[in-house]
């Protein structure tokens, strides 16, 4: 695996001073794990909004510290943003030891075109997002392609199950869980609503009173005898 490298500047700023170092064009980001003592540093934002993209929280990344003799294989652990604007304010990074396994969620990505969608008027649904492995940080798939061209209709899915797992690597989600399907397009059922009922209802009965009350002085209705 070709592992990406970013080199992290030292940092003296701490606290609320971090704002004024966001001005300036600086992240400031944090770095503890296996192997060494927490430090704090900063990296410009530019180079740092290229490579969060590219690997995500699942994918190691070579962590160069000014004056650091030692290889740092990281992984993203906590990226946080402002709320409104999206500008990164802090980024956490874990170092882990390449020898020891490590739990890692890794991406499902959806590949192919789903028949029932094109020709059933259906909806691609995808519940599980991502799935949960363990293996060595060097053998952390990037993603999970799942081929979705054999849902043909509404009765198929795609599982967990249906993962191809390379070698050393354990899946620890459950194999039952979907991960994909086709939902059926919904169908619009036209109820009639309570004022339309009370509507018909009055004017039912006020065709029936026009029977009645239409009637000419001395005309008999049907099936009514005059009194003597």
């Amino acid at each position: 695996m070709d592992v990406l490298t970013l080199k992290l500047d030292p940092r003296t700023v701490t606290g609320k001073k971090v704002k004024q170092l966001r001005q300036t064009g600086y992240v400031p980001v944090h770095l503890y794990g296996a192997g060494v003592e927490p430090s704090f540093h900063q990296v410009e934002d530019k180079i740092l909004g290229r490579i969060l993209p590219q690997v995500g929280t699942n994918v190691p990344l070579s962590i160069e510290i000014e004056g650091g003799e030692t290889e740092n294989v990281c992984f993203v652990r906590e990226v946080q943003r402002h709320p409104v604007s999206e500008d990164l304010l802090h980024v956490d990074f874990l170092r882990v030891d390449v020898s020891q396994s490590i739990q890692s969620e890794v991406p499902v990505v959806l590949t192919g075109t789903a028949p029932a969608v094109p020709f059933m008027g259906g909806t691609l649904l995808q519940p599980l997002q991502a799935v949960l492995v363990e293996s060595l940080p060097m053998n952390v798939p990037a993603s999970f392609e799942v081929d979705v061209s054999e849902l043909d209709d509404f009765e198929k899915a795609v599982y967990v199950r249906d993962i191809t797992i390379g070698t050393g690597i354990t899946l620890l989600t459950d194999t039952e869980e979907l991960i994909a399907r086709v939902s059926a397009p919904r169908v619009e059922v036209e109820e009639i609503t309570e004022e339309e009922g009370a509507e018909g209802e009055e004017l039912a009965e006020g065709e029936e009173g026009e029977g009645a009350e239409g009637a000419e002085p001395g005309e008999v209705q049907a099936g009514r005898q005059p009194r003597p």
